[in-house]
């Protein structure tokens, strides 16, 4: 067992308090230590029980990255349709001023940190799939295991009152002595039976990918992503562990994200990172134009030369690098990025991808370079502002989260945020799984339909169905 020292903490919440009082408003303590190593998803597994729906989890490509938090002590939230971005940039930074920090508050991704996203379109008309989720929504977690190049630390947050007394730190330290304990008890998960799966309004979306395909000559419009969904009804509750235990075996290419909310839980295996900030630098990535991956080394070979190649996802990738590079450098000093894609293969899919490397501006924030992504062609389409206005015409689909920036920030302003794609919303004993693709002036609706087919594999197979 993990064992988690009384250090700092104990002042911290007297601190907290006595500052509470002063000021007449909650504070926060956030306490970090290092210690010896925990198996992410078995501490994410030991939530299950006390703190289910209030869990994220989140890993970098790399591995170099993991970050699991339970229980959450406040949330960060708007559910304004315009200024989303800095309404959730000025509560945050409100939060950290005044917060109590204690113990070795160093390593991006340790300390105060808020994990979460925002919808897609706040513009668009919300229906009862994403009921639970504001149009921007950060969890900040009771406790938090970060995973940093090698090291482990812990990270407990508690916010503090004005009516708290030393009784809160004793009331803490069993509380978390509780969970650690649980992290080494043994769980089994398994996947339900999947009793329907249904592929919603499929020639309907044919249709629509058709007449939007017709409308281009009447338009500016170069690109409009558009996406479907596909609903699964199990026999019993998905386990969520068995989930994401399937995508880090599976999909180690990909950023493993999963956020619980009141129930439901958002999860994927996105491909494609839309930015990450620490300190002054910036790193993104232009990711689109797609094509399976082969069966053999050589069927495998011939395929992605073939997208290299392929005029229709050249086309399209470049749409995607030259918005990234305009709003890099908009908001960062210096920009490079290779002159041709490269392939960026996953388990099911291969892409072109080219990686974009910035210095940030002085007083340019993570929030800021997310909110002048979001969407990039790659999601939305081209030009953005119209496309986006069509996708809300002509899809019947709520998008919420999918599509959308997810992931972390912390303190100091460092963080991650990849497109949540290949990726499904679980709700009990049913599961939305979603794909989009880009629709040029040249495409064929089922050609779209095949590759979108193609893109619910990751979670298909990661919530136990076969792969088609």
């Amino acid at each position: 067992m993990v064992t988690i020292h009384d250090t700092e903490l104990r002042q911290g919440i007297v601190t907290a308090i006595e500052k509470s009082k002063q000021l007449s408003q909650s504070i926060m303590v956030s306490e970090v230590q290092k210690i010896k190593g925990i198996d992410p998803l078995n501490f994410f597994a030991a939530g299950r029980n006390r703190f289910l729906g209030e869990r994220f989890f989140w890993k970098d490509p790399s591995g170099d990255q993991v970050i699991v938090g339970i229980g959450v002590v406040k949330q960060v939230q708007s559910d304004q349709a315009t200024g989303r971005f800095d309404r959730t940039e000025i509560e945050w930074k409100q939060l950290v001023k005044d917060a109590v920090t204690c113990g070795e508050q160093t390593k991006p991704g340790t300390g105060p940190a808020i994990f979460g996203g925002f919808a897609f379109d706040p513009l668009k008309k919300k229906t009862g799939l994403w009921s639970k989720f504001s149009e921007s929504l950060f969890h900040i977690p009771k406790y938090m295991l970060s995973f940093i190049d090698g090291e482990f630390y812990f990270t407990t947050n508690v916010f503090c009152t004005q009516h708290d007394d030393g009784e809160l730190f004793d009331k803490v330290y069993k509380d978390r002595q509780d969970l650690l304990g649980a992290v080494f008890q043994k769980q089994n998960f398994s996947y339900p039976s999947i009793v329907k799966m249904e592929e919603i309004k499929a020639e309907e979306w044919k249709k629509s990918v058709t007449s939007l395909v017709e409308s281009f000559a009447d338009s500016n419009l170069k690109k409009v992503v558009v996406a479907r969904e596909l609903r699964l009804q199990f026999e019993n509750t998905v386990q969520v562990e068995k989930v994401l235990t399937h995508l880090l075996e599976e999909q180690k290419e990909s950023f493993i994200f999963a956020f619980e909310v009141n129930g439901d839980c958002f999860i994927g295996a996105s491909p494609e990172r839309l930015v990450k900030k620490e300190e002054t630098r910036v790193l993104t990535t232009c990711l689109a134009g797609s094509i399976a991956r082969g069966s053999t080394l050589e069927e495998d070979r011939l395929l992605g030369q073939n997208l290299l190649e392929d005029q229709k996802n050249l086309v399209e990738h470049q749409y995607v690098v030259d918005m990234i590079k305009e709003a890099m450098e908009e908001t960062c000093e210096k920009v490079t990025l290779p002159d041709e894609p490269q392939l960026m293969k996953t388990k099911y899919i291969q892409h072109l991808y080219t990686p974009v490397i910035g210095q940030s501006r002085e007083g340019t924030s993570l929030l800021d370079i997310v909110n002048r992504l979001h969407p990039t062609p790659a999601l939305g389409g081209v030009p953005k502002d119209q496309a986006v206005t069509k996708i809300r015409e002509i899809e019947e689909l709520d998008r919420g989260f999918y599509a959308a920036p997810i992931g972390w920030q912390d303190a100091q302003g460092n963080g991650e945020f990849a497109v949540a794609i290949r990726s499904a919303l679980i709700q009990g004993k049913e599961a939305s799984l979603f794909a989009g693709c880009g629709v040029v002036a040249d495409s064929e609706a089922e050609s779209e339909y095949i590759e979108t087919s193609i893109k619910f594999r990751p979670m298909l197979t990661a919530l136990g169905g076969k792969r088609k």
